[in-house]
C-alpha cells in the first residue's frame, strides 16, 4: 500500500503535509484518519496506522497478557499513546507535541512507505539508520533466502 521516502518539513504548528501520492489513497482506504504511535522497536520514529489496520493490531496488543513486563511495555507504547489525526484540507495532519519530542521530531523529518503503515523519522534518526549496515552475522534464514 505505501512504500517510499518523502523528507518532510514540519511547521510551526506541528503540522504536517502528507505527500500528494498518498492522499487520494489514505482519503478512500483509510476516511482521511490515521492513528499515530510510537515505534515500540526503535526510538527517533513513530508509526502512522490506517485505522482499519490499527483496529486489527490494537485488539492484538490488548490481548497480550499484562503480567509479563514486555507486554505491558508493548500495550503502552503502542495503545497508550496512540492518538487519531486527520488529513485537514490541504492535505496535512497534525503531530501531537508529545509525539515529537519523544521522537526528537523538530522541523524536519522522513516518512517512509513500509507497505502497511507509515514510519515517521526524526531527520538524524533517520540518517543514523541508513548508515548502518547488515553485516553477516546479522543475517537470519529469512534474510538469506531474499533474491536481492
Amino acid at each position: 500500500m505505501f512504500q517510499g521516502e518523502t523528507a518532510i518539513t514540519i511547521d510551526d504548528k506541528g503540522r504536517l503535509a502528507v505527500p500528494t501520492a498518498y492522499r487520494e489513497l489514505v482519503a478512500r482506504e483509510c476516511d482521511n484518519r490515521l492513528v499515530i504511535t510510537y515505534n515500540p522497536f526503535e526510538s527517533g520514529s513513530l508509526y502512522l496506522y490506517p485505522l482499519s489496520i490499527w483496529e486489527r493490531l490494537r485488539e492484538q496488543v490488548n490481548k497480550l497478557p499484562k503480567a509479563k513486563a514486555v507486554n505491558r511495555t508493548m500495550q503502552l507504547k503502542l495503545v497508550g499513546a496512540a492518538a487519531f489525526v486527520e488529513l485537514d484540507g490541504n492535505g496535512r495532519i497534525t503531530v501531537p507535541p508529545s509525539h515529537r519530542a519523544a521522537v526528537g521530531i523538530e522541523k524536519k523529518a522522513v516518512l517512509l512507505g513500509m507497505g502497511d503503515k507509515f514510519e515517521l523519522w526524526s531527520e538524524q534518526a533517520h540518517h543514523a539508520q541508513i548508515r548502518q549496515t547488515i553485516g553477516d552475522d546479522d543475517l537470519s534464514d529469512e534474510l538469506l533466502d531474499l533474491q536481492l
